[in-house]
């Protein structure tokens, strides 16, 4: 159990012509004394200046660690000009994403932590057939429904639907939806984030959670049912809860999760709190998946305007994630 503690944490490289490079690379300064991880990459797209450890293992990382960052070398057929992603090089970032689960399935790390894709890019010139890591993900591991949370210091919330238009979420938002994300919400607070008895909000759909049905039938015939049925095999469930009284200080002090209706629902208070250290978590893998909050980047890379505080809570939180889970 200890050597799996020790692993070092896998980094993908993203999209090289984005900031994923040069946000690697701060997050190597800023952690190397404190987390070992490794980045599966071109040395080649590294901004010029970054010290580079080139390694053949990833045991061998933590001892790289001192020497500069850890990379195992992984060829693009293209050059990368930041800002400028490259067609050629679409598939070698699907293969990087493949090889770095491999690495983890297969113990040689601990966690993987994924820097952005263009998902256009890779839907356009390498086949890419999922809207985003998280559903690849789920199907590189075999994982049914992963559940996607947005994790800071100040508050960790659940989207129940996510990439849907908001007309649509009255339509996909079923019991069995709901339940699903409640229950893989309450295994990964349990297993990864060290909450002996998880506490779980569960925010209403409509304004004032329905307000007794004036105000829409979803809170008392879909969202209720849920809470109560979970409640009655004695999880820690409250709700539905009116989604505006749910994130000031004294509410959130109650919770160690809000599980949410829609995307923006969850994330404008996600990003209010912490726009520069929010971590994207894909919940129900048998992998810990860690992820900056944010994209590619491309109109600011290569400039030194990005900031890199997402990416080192990203890797910092995957491997804090993975030590729970093998304790």
């Amino acid at each position: 159990m200890s050597d799996t503690v020790a692993l070092p944490v896998a980094v993908s490289c993203g999209d090289p012509a984005g900031v994923g490079p040069e946000v690697i690379a701060e997050a190597w300064s800023a952690l190397r004394g404190e987390v070992a991880f490794f980045v599966i990459a071109d040395p080649a797209h590294f901004p010029e200046g970054v010290p580079l450890a080139g390694i053949d293992r990833p045991e061998a990382a933590t001892s790289a660690m001192p020497e500069g960052l850890p990379i195992l070398p992984h060829a693009f057929p293209s050059e990368s000009v930041p800002g400028l992603p490259t067609p050629e090089n679409a598939r070698a970032v699907v293969e990087v994403i493949e090889r770095a689960v491999r690495l983890v399935q297969a113990g040689k790390a601990s966690a993987l932590t994924t820097a952005p894709i263009a998902k256009k890019q890779l839907s356009d010139f390498a086949g890419f057939a999922f809207p985003g890591h998280t559903e690849f993900l789920g199907a590189l591991t075999g994982a049914d429904r992963p559940v996607m949370m947005i994790a800071s210091d100040e508050l960790r919330v659940v989207p129940t639907t996510i990439h849907i238009p908001l007309a649509d979420v009255s339509a996909a938002l079923t019991e069995d939806l709901l339940e699903h994300t409640i229950r893989t919400t309450h295994q990964a607070l349990a297993r990864d984030f060290g909450c002996a008895r998880p506490r779980i909000a569960v925010s209403g759909l409509n304004p004032h959670a329905g307000e007794d049905g004036m105000l829409g039938s979803e809170d008392d015939a879909i969202i209720r049912p849920v809470c109560d049925r979970l409640r009655t095999e004695g999880m820690q469930i409250a709700g539905p809860l009116p989604a505006d009284t749910m994130f000031h200080p004294a509410a959130r002090a109650r919770y160690d999760t809000a599980v949410m209706m829609y995307h923006d629902q969850a994330l404008v208070p996600a990003k209010t709190l912490a726009f520069d250290t929010g971590v994207n978590v894909t919940l129900g893998l048998p992998i810990v998946r860690t992820s900056p909050d944010h994209g590619t980047a491309f109109d600011i890379a290569g400039k030194g305007l990005a900031d890199p505080g997402s990416m080192i809570a990203a890797i910092r939180l995957a491997s804090r994630m993975a030590k729970a889970r093998a304790a």
